[in-house]
């Protein structure tokens, strides 16, 4: 679906550098279509991205509607999700986007 397929872009677009840059895991609590569990970890070598909790604990969790975080993460970080946690970290992580 449209979220595995965001997923995979980000999976592909983690280089080492954004790793070491950046320092960070993000966590998505994801509701409706495609929704679940899914992570971007950008903190552990190589970095990675996928379905389920994040081999490590959470710096930032975000939690929306699937829908949103599509559209969140093709045009930029707004729409309606609530975000905890390292605003830093988040704003790297839309540069990386």
């Amino acid at each position: 679906g449209p979220v595995a397929e965001t997923f995979r872009v980000i999976q592909g677009a983690v280089t080492e550098e954004y790793v070491r840059s950046t320092q960070g895991v993000f966590q998505f609590e994801l509701s409706g279509d495609g929704g679940g569990t899914w992570y971007i970890d950008l903190k552990s070598k190589g970095g990675s991205a996928g379905f389920g909790k994040p081999p490590v604990t959470a710096d930032v969790v975000m939690s929306m509607s699937s829908t949103d975080f599509i559209k969140t993460f093709m045009f930029s970080m707004s729409g309606n999700s609530s975000i905890k946690g390292d605003m830093m970290l988040t704003l790297s992580l839309e540069k990386m986007l």
